[in-house]
């Protein structure tokens, strides 16, 4: 018997101990808080897939199995994800695959500025998974796409949802402020308590540090972050994340509700109700927040292009009932 054949006999004798619901405590879903999909009479949602499968492109809505995303591509929105759908970090809450990613596509920058015109987009969110890998933490792909994509779309507005840069924060901030976008969005995620639970490797104040130092070299450009709900945190850590948020300049915010992508992922620890988000939303506008979004379905690209607008976002509390 060979390696490889011993190796493969051994894993036959291995027990594999699949997650049982009932043993990871699961917490029902309220009925309220059950996702209706709407209709696409028009097939825009099938439409809009075809064209990414046939760029090659990803959407952060699939990868990360978003609730909104049939509401989004109905109406023919989307965040797109650069640098390939492999991320380097694994964090216990997110859907996105993880490992060792490809090698840059040069391409791609192009192929995305071609989708953005084929849709003929006014306002785009471009985002990626975490590149640990490359020196500048894929701050150079980001600004290749803005810069071809206001090429190609000279009207469409560019917000960028990036990592954390960790440990290039200062290169890549050289790099981004070159080129800068129309929003600067980083998601703090969640409560520096559950940090080392929900986001290893990752760490609370060089988030924080990140934007307030975007901010510092780019006055004039609005910085953005979210936080979800349920993962554990207590209501006074969410209004301490806020005022965090607010002490580092960070101009607009999202609120919404973590859904466990599947048994395997963190669970639900609660589920807020309409009230509490509408609570959560007008504290942080009382913060002084210039744009605030807090709803159930809420997620960090949720009509980004009215909150860039600094327009009320109404959210649809009806979806939930």
């Amino acid at each position: 018997m060979n390696k490889i054949e011993r190796a493969q006999e051994k894993l036959k004798r291995v027990p594999i101990k699949i997650p049982v619901l009932a043993e990871r405590n699961i917490l029902p879903k309220p009925e309220w808080a059950k996702v209706r999909l709407g209709l696409d009479p028009h097939g825009h949602v099938k439409k809009m897939k075809h064209l990414l499968r046939e760029q090659g492109l990803v959407t952060v809505c699939e990868e990360a199995s978003c609730p909104n995303l049939h509401e989004c591509f109905s109406k023919g929105t989307a965040t797109f994800m650069i640098m390939g759908d492999k991320c380097t970090r694994r964090c216990t809450f997110c859907d996105v695959g993880h490992g060792r990613p490809d090698p840059l596509e040069p391409e791609e920058p192009g192929k995305l500025a071609q989708t953005i015109a084929r849709l003929k987009l006014r306002y785009v969110v471009i985002t990626s998974v975490d590149r640990d890998d490359l020196k500048d933490g894929g701050a150079q792909h980001f600004v290749d796409c803005i810069r071809e994509t206001r090429r190609l779309c000279a009207q469409t507005k560019i917000e960028i949802l990036v990592p954390d840069f960790r440990g290039r924060a200062k290169r890549a901030l050289d790099i981004l402020s070159a080129d800068a976008p129309d929003v600067f969005n980083h998601n703090i995620e969640t409560v520096p308590s559950l940090y080392k639970k929900a986001r290893p490797g990752s760490c609370y104040e060089h988030s924080l540090t990140l934007l307030d130092t975007f901010k510092k070299r780019n006055p004039s450009i609005p910085t953005k972050s979210g936080i979800m709900l349920g993962l554990g945190e207590s209501d006074d850590e969410v209004i301490e994340t806020l005022r965090d948020l607010r002490a580092h300049q960070v101009d607009m915010v999202t609120i919404g509700q973590y859904l466990a992508p599947s048994q395997y992922h963190t669970p639900v620890m609660r589920y807020l109700s309409p009230d509490q988000y509408k609570r959560f939303g007008q504290i942080a506008k009382d913060m002084g927040f210039q744009n605030v979004a807090s709803g159930f379905m809420v997620r960090s690209s949720y009509h980004a292009d009215l909150q860039a607008e600094q327009k009320n976002i109404e959210v649809d509390h009806a979806r939930t009932n």
